[in-house]
């Protein structure tokens, strides 16, 4: 099996080199706002409760008329986040524009917005997918995310979507830390119980409000763990699947998760920020360099199409940490949301906690 998975591997470092040549839009990231009603240590965009500058709503329309112009749509996703998103008053009326053009939607969400009603409106302006966050148990979730009463509130709202019954997938995302860990298979039950789609798993980040607090990282242990418990529970049959960040080693690429280890940032993916920034991923630190441009001065394409030089190549290339490592082909420095951009190395390598 280790041979095959070098081979597909192989074949992925291959195919890496061709999209940093020829990259393909696939998921355009709409973060409608910073705004959040929640308050979540872990936030990477360090959202807050007071509104910042924002584009209108005419500024979105205008940017999804000109995407739908200049690229194939039927080959894109839009994936609308925030902050919380829904806290826009004008988010009904940007995504039926958006449906109305063709596009293809999903949000993230942490769900306490969401009524019957809300999930029917949804479904009506065309959502196809959405992904709620639970980071624990009750009392776990509502302190870990800064609201008492969260929890309910966001398993009514995903319940209120499953009724609906009218979306293609319904996804629940958790973030694991050093303390909510214990709590994986008291959660696994209550989400094999509802009829959610999968279930999303991934851990802390060191990015945003998680560098405060340092203490709740994964450990070793905790890292092997989680990696174990979603192998084991996805050899059960059961929709559970790590997220797309890192190289695993050999043992766990293609187990925790369907296919293998890419970094999507500026391949696949790209994203519009709520001050019309242009970046990569979302979770990538926000800083001169890996803003390539701002929708309100520039055409998207054109920023596509001829900027985002900084994440296509491989990141081990400059990095004196990671230039002489045996698994940088497969690595290729791992993800640009985890790199730190003035020492020149990744903040997460799984060599020497899940491989040698």
């Amino acid at each position: 099996m280790k041979k095959i998975k070098e081979e597909h591997l192989n074949q992925l470092a291959d195919y890496t080199r061709h999209l940093y040549r020829h990259p393909e839009l696939r998921h355009l990231f709409l973060e409608f706002t910073l705004q959040c009603n929640e308050n979540c240590f872990h936030c990477g965009s360090r959202a807050t409760r007071e509104k910042r500058e924002e584009l209108t709503a005419d500024d979105f329309k205008r940017i999804l008329a000109e995407v739908r112009e200049d690229f194939d749509i039927s080959r894109m996703q839009l994936c609308i986040t925030g902050g919380e998103p829904m806290l826009r008053r004008d988010f009904f009326e940007i995504m039926s524009y958006a449906h109305e053009l063709g596009f293809r939607w999903g949000m993230t969400s942490n769900a306490t917005l969401i009524d019957h009603d809300v999930a029917h409106r949804l479904a009506e302006c065309g959502m196809s997918t959405i992904s709620v966050s639970i980071d624990g148990l009750k009392d776990t979730h509502d302190r870990l995310r800064g609201m008492k009463g969260g929890y309910e509130r966001a398993m009514k709202g995903i319940q209120c979507l499953i009724d609906e019954g009218s979306f293609q997938a319904v996804q629940v995302t958790t973030v694991i830390n050093h303390q909510n860990i214990d709590e994986l298979d008291e959660l696994f039950a209550i989400m094999d119980k509802i009829d959610i789609d999968s279930w999303r798993v991934i851990h802390l980040e060191p990015i945003g409000r998680a560098l405060d607090r340092p203490e709740l990282m994964c450990t070793k242990e905790d890292y092997i763990r989680l990696f174990d418990f979603i192998r084991d529970k996805r050899k059960q049959g059961y929709p559970l699947e790590f997220g797309c960040s890192h190289y695993l080693g050999l043992d766990y690429e293609a187990e925790v998760r369907d296919w293998y280890w890419l970094c999507n940032a500026g391949v696949y993916t790209a994203s519009i920020m709520s001050n019309g920034d242009i970046g990569a991923c979302l979770d990538i630190e926000r800083r001169a360099e890996t803003i390539q441009g701002n929708i309100k001065t520039d055409r998207f394409r054109d920023v596509w199409e001829n900027r985002f030089e900084l994440f296509r190549h491989d990141l081990s290339d400059s990095s004196e940490t990671c230039r002489g490592c045996v698994h940088k082909r497969f690595c290729r420095g791992d993800a640009h949301h985890s790199w730190d951009y003035d020492r020149n190395e990744p903040m997460v390598c799984m060599r020497g906690i899940l491989f040698e």
